[in-house]
């Protein structure tokens, strides 16, 4: 049976003069559902939000919200709530009136709008500055009543572009989980732009990841991290290292694919001090550390294994390494791929009975 889906994009195309930004853009999303469209600056996530949003019309193919084609409706009759990268409030209205500016427009009686604006303000956490100014508020706080305001009419669909872009890391983080659990409450099927992956992977039930204007994968943060379907996927997601000829590395010189490529993330790789106890002895080969960076939470190692520079991590409580210092390194995973395909391959040693010393 056919998934009922609230949104569709069926074979959507958009070009602005000679540059195409939409190549047949196809997916569903389901109603309720919270979906980041992820992609890097320039891969027309952006393009198909506007599209959705009726601020941008699309050249073939069609829209559909609730089972409806939308192609000619109007923005302001699609039901739908927009939040802007740089909040776009009104600076000379009081945070009361931004938030009851689409109301108003509506012609909601005035009871009503002041009941459903202290039901925001009480919804974002923003009671009791209801007379305040924007620029009396916080990035924090300004992005709140943004998102405030746009959810005020009740939308049925709500668009957020690069919604914490324009806000300092520390809130952005804190704002990440209060809009997941804010869009759980309401329940309103929601679609935000980002380039952060992190963020996407953070936030969102769905992602859509965007390349040149095509669509390169659609699934869960888990399944769109763990296996990558494209040769983009596969490098863009993550922090990868790209190996030539991935076959030389040890554990992975029988893999039967006809792909010579390979990214491999940090946390598939262990690295081994000599002395400290080897898990894996087959499998495993040496590597020389060639700079070490601190990030936080862990060390960061750039290690060179035969040829190739890996990117390698251990945590500040695990005995540092230094620059120069021999190390034995083993790969869990690779992220193979080709011109069209990428593959989940895994090293040799992890189901050799003779592997594992004990």
């Amino acid at each position: 049976m056919e998934k009922q889906y609230y949104v569709q994009m069926k074979d959507v195309n958009k070009s602005f003069g000679s540059f195409q930004a939409s190549k047949n853009i196809n997916f569903g999303i389901e109603k309720g559902k919270l979906v980041g469209l992820l992609g890097p600056s320039g891969s027309g996530k952006t393009t198909i939000l506007r599209m959705l949003a009726g601020l941008e019309t699309a050249d073939s193919g069609d829209i559909l919200i609730d089972g409806s084609v939308v192609n000619d409706v109007p923005a302001s009759k699609r039901g739908i709530g927009f939040v802007f990268q740089s909040y776009a409030l009104f600076r000379y209205m009081t945070i009361y009136d931004n938030i009851a500016f689409g109301l108003k427009i509506q012609k909601w009686p005035k009871k009503r709008i002041k009941e459903r604006v202290y039901e925001m303000l009480k919804l974002v956490g923003l009671e009791g500055l209801e007379n305040r100014y924007p620029n009396q508020l916080s990035g924090g706080q300004r992005q709140r009543v943004a998102f405030a305001r746009a959810l005020a009419p009740q939308p049925q669909l709500l668009l957020l572009d690069e919604p914490f872009a324009a806000i300092d890391a520390k809130v952005r983080l804190e704002l990440r989980s209060w809009l997941r659990e804010m869009i759980s409450s309401v329940g309103v099927t929601s679609i935000f732009v980002t380039h952060d992956q992190d963020e996407a992977i953070e936030v969102a039930d769905q992602i859509i990841i965007t390349n040149q204007g095509q669509i390169e994968q659609i699934g869960s943060p888990k399944d769109i991290y763990r296996t990558p379907h494209t040769p983009f996927v596969a490098q863009f997601i993550g922090q990868s290292s790209v190996v030539e000829n991935f076959q030389k590395l040890s554990g992975f010189e029988n893999a039967d694919i006809h792909a010579r490529h390979a990214a491999v993330r940090p946390e598939y790789i262990s690295v081994t001090k000599q002395g400290e106890y080897l898990k894996y002895p087959i499998g495993s080969e040496e590597g020389t550390v060639e700079a070490t960076a601190f990030r936080g939470s862990e060390i960061e190692l750039k290690i060179r294994v035969k040829d190739t520079v890996l990117t390698a991590k251990r945590l500040l409580d695990e005995t540092p390494v230094e620059v120069g210092e021999k190390v034995k390194v083993f790969i869990y995973r690779v992220y193979a791929f080709d011109e069209e395909k990428a593959y989940v391959i895994e090293n040799a040693a992890l189901t050799s009975p003779d592997s594992v010393f004990i």
